[in-house]
């Protein structure tokens, strides 16, 4: 039996660009680790693709605490980065990475064009690595942009990166905390990106009413968890349908998921993956529940694959069809 297909017969394999993975469902940057953090809780080897936290080109120790809290619906975070660099990343966490049998997908932050540039070029001909994910939500110290909410920088940046990475497949995490994401989407398809993920998280804040104080150190975070997955749907199906459906750019789709109907939701929208994150601090094992809820899903349906879902959406207007 080959290993995307099921025990049940269905083949549970796709395609981001030119990596294949064994299902549909991802690991979310910045909650699992470098990966052996969860290992002993979940075997990774049944993930389609596990992505790493962001590793940036020095060192970062992070923002200040409290740098998480929970909200009604979700979760704000505000860790600034936290990650040991790309230096301390080759040497200490690739390495347990490589012998995790999953597909990695390394985040990469930075604060400029260069930054970017130097660390992408590092990882690009290093075998583990299968795919680079740009996360573009940083700010830009030279002229004060914050790449994912400028189409132009974006486009720039990708441009740039694409230059140095030619054996991984490239990925562009798209910001929500935009006027039009189509804008940046374009941006980072015509940049050359193989493929998008979406969407990264809400800006929110919290606050102390007893001290008149905000929760978070940062003032501000990154919302989320279910509160987000509606918005988020909205914005994968734009994406999906006004960019990268018609460019023939898959998406992985990310957003508050937290059982098997939330995935089907955003493949069903366009996803051609799903991304789990926020749900995995209260359950390690997401993923093998939304994974097996698919499947049975599949099955009860009749399709043969769950590529079936991608895009099946049945709009209750006559929408034209994407691509």
């Amino acid at each position: 039996m080959d290993a995307a297909t099921s025990a049940t017969g269905i083949d549970m394999g796709v395609k981001i660009g030119r990596l294949h993975l064994r299902n549909p469902i991802v690991t979310l940057s910045g909650t699992c680790g470098y990966g052996d953090e969860y290992a002993p809780f979940l075997d990774l080897s049944r993930l389609g693709a596990f992505t790493t936290k962001s590793v940036t080109l020095e060192e970062r120790k992070g923002n200040p605490p409290p740098r998480i809290v929970e909200t009604a619906g979700g979760m704000l975070n505000a860790i600034g980065l936290a990650n040991v660099g790309i230096d301390r990343f080759l040497a200490e966490k690739l390495p347990v990475l490589a012998q995790l049998d999953v597909p990695a997908i390394v985040n990469v932050a930075g604060h400029s064009i260069p930054d970017y540039v130097t660390v992408c070029g590092r990882l690009d001909p290093i075998e583990t690595v299968q795919a680079i994910e740009l996360n573009v939500s940083c700010p830009n110290v030279c002229d004060g942009l914050v790449f994912g909410t400028d189409p132009h920088a974006l486009r720039e940046l990708v441009t740039a990166v694409r230059e140095v990475v030619r054996r991984a497949v490239l990925i562009v995490k798209l910001s929500p905390n935009v006027t039009n994401i189509t804008a940046t989407a374009r941006a980072a398809v015509e940049g050359g990106a193989d493929a998008l993920s979406m969407i990264n998280t809400f800006v929110g804040m919290a606050i102390d009413v007893e001290s008149r104080r905000p929760v978070l150190a940062n003032l501000t975070g990154g919302l989320s968890g279910p509160a987000i997955k509606p918005l988020a749907l909205h914005l994968t199906y734009r994406v999906y349908r006004e960019v990268a459906g018609p460019a023939g750019v898959p998406i992985i789709g990310m957003g508050g998921v937290q059982n098997w109907k939330d995935a089907v939701e955003f493949m069903l929208v366009g996803a051609t993956a799903v991304g789990i994150g926020t749900a995995m601090f209260r359950d390690p094992t997401t993923p093998l529940r939304v994974l097996a809820g698919i499947e049975d899903y599949l099955r009860r349906h009749s399709f043969t694959s769950v590529t079936q879902l991608i895009g099946q959406l049945r709009p209750k207007r006559d929408d034209p069809p994407a691509g």
